[in-house]
């Protein structure tokens, strides 16, 4: 035998090579049903619209607990501003404080009987009733 391929004559075809044909059998699908694909469309309309009312009710809430926040925030604001406003009266409303001012702007006690009035720098008169 050869022992190089390079050597080797070459084969002769004797047989002719056979195509077989094959058929093939294809399966086709059917389409599905108007009934069904309604049913799918419905299904999903329905998914989409809970969805939307869950997502709406979220955003609701939310800005309800804004508003709650902003609400507590006015509520704190508004009782300081009343403590500083009930420090205020409390000052205001001084005794001491009240007849100083009486006395600056021209008043005269009362205690004497009678109405006094202070008209000029040393001058009082006093209205007695007729």
């Amino acid at each position: 035998m050869n022992g190089n391929l390079a050597l080797q004559p070459k084969r002769k075809q004797d047989k002719q090579t056979v195509i077989k044909e094959t058929k093939r059998v294809v399966v086709t699908r059917k389409s599905l049903p108007v009934q069904e694909k309604l049913l799918y469309l419905f299904t999903v309309v329905m998914c989409v619209l809970v969805a939307g009312v869950i997502i709406f009710r979220y955003a609701q809430i939310y800005d309800m607990n804004l508003d709650i926040k902003q609400l507590n925030n006015d509520y704190q604001q508004m009782n300081v501003e009343m403590e500083d406003l009930k420090k205020q009266v409390e000052m205001l409303s001084d005794p001491e404080r009240i007849r100083r001012m009486a006395e600056s702007q021209g008043m005269v006690s009362s205690l004497e009987g009678g109405i006094s009035v202070r008209t000029g720098d040393s001058e009082t008169k006093t209205a007695m009733s007729e």
